[in-house]
């Protein structure tokens, strides 16, 4: 995945950059028969375009840079930002449910369920401090002449 970004912003080894290109999905949101998926993105307000990245590159405001992820790298955050924590909620209720016995399911469930979303939290954080899974999300960042459809050879 890639967008394009201006630089505005230039400190020792970070960039701050405007995304230049950030659309979303197939591009039909405002066509007949479109979903307008992106809405819901903006639900709480719209979306900043402006963000700060690590380069080593020489670069000055005013520049065109190209950013990328690594293919997949959007799908594996968001399931393990969302779908593990669904996944486990749901096991944590069945299992509060089944060990309930004779007790009350919906407190069971609810206890379970909670417990389950905090081993999904905890479950995350490690993640995140994981050195091998974050160099599998970082973002790469090159001139605007450059290509990087060859992202996964430079790694």
């Amino acid at each position: 995945m890639q967008a394009q970004a201006q630089v505005l912003q230039v400190e020792p080894g970070r960039v701050r950059l405007r995304v230049s290109n950030a659309g979303g999905g197939c591009g039909r949101c405002d066509e007949p028969g479109g979903c307008r998926s992106v809405q819901i993105t903006q639900a709480f307000g719209l979306p900043t375009a402006e963000f700060w990245l690590p380069s080593e590159l020489v670069l000055a405001p005013g520049d065109r840079v190209l950013i990328a992820i690594p293919d997949g790298g959007a799908l594996k955050a968001a399931m393990a930002s969302y779908g593990l924590g669904a996944v486990l909620l749901l096991l944590g209720a069945a299992a509060g449910v089944a060990l309930s016995g004779e007790g009350p399911v919906d407190a069971a469930a609810a206890v379970g369920g909670a417990l389950g979303l905090g081993f999904a939290y905890g479950l995350n954080r490690l993640l995140f401090r994981s050195r091998s899974w974050r160099t599998q999300l970082q973002m790469k960042l090159a001139p605007e002449a450059a290509c990087l459809h060859s992202f996964e050879e430079s790694r």
